[in-house]
């Protein structure tokens, strides 16, 4: 089975998420950040990634056997430019897709959420905002939510096995150093798409 994948950015950024193989479980590691999407049904696969606000659906059809992964940092913006993937709206209808493709049955897909952490006092609850999101998207597109983890405080290292959908989390505790990423690409992002003037986020 061929895995997919896509990430928004320039032209000249690397086509896809890392994968390196890892020692110490003998599986493939995928490590993927804000606007990647990775499906596959490969059982020595491991889809990774660090979330502070952003969010990452994890979306499998258990029949099938296959399953995936997104990374997005804002729940709505322009779909048309080059940051498209990096918002939850194109990141999910990309992941579903993916599915589909890799022959996934819209009707047996189901669903794991994480991310969506407050990481930084004194910002409004982007990650609130996020989880929200993502929450209703699945509702609206009759995706079952089997759980996850969003919410709190403390960022997170995501790892899911898209072959047999289960997931862990590891809280993370460089909490300002993820901030501050997701928030000074969070004002890059939404600036670029109104011109370069500066723009309130949060």
């Amino acid at each position: 089975m061929t895995a997919i994948r896509a990430r928004a950015g320039r032209d000249d950024a690397p086509s896809g998420p890392r994968r390196f193989l890892n020692p110490q479980d003998g599986c493939w590691h995928i490590q993927l950040t804000q606007g990647d999407t990775y499906v596959s049904g490969e059982p020595d696969e491991v889809l990774t990634t660090v979330l502070g606000s952003c969010i990452s659906a994890c979306i499998r059809d258990p029949q099938a056997g296959v399953g995936g992964m997104n990374h997005f940092l804002l729940p709505e913006g322009n779909g048309s430019d080059r940051n498209a993937e990096r918002y939850g709206v194109n990141a999910m209808e990309l992941l579903i897709n993916g599915l589909l493709k890799q022959g996934a049955s819209r009707r047996n897909l189901e669903a794991k959420i994480f991310g969506g952490a407050n990481v930084m006092a004194g910002l409004s609850n982007v990650g609130t905002r996020n989880s929200a999101f993502a929450e209703q998207y699945l509702a609206d597109e009759g995706i079952v939510l089997l759980g996850g983890s969003t919410g709190g405080e403390l960022p997170r290292r995501i790892r899911f096995w898209p072959a047999t959908g289960r997931a862990s989390q590891l809280a993370l505790r460089e909490r300002e150093q993820i901030a501050r990423r997701e928030v000074e690409t969070a004002r890059l992002v939404v600036r670029a798409e109104v011109g370069g003037n500066d723009v309130e986020l949060f």
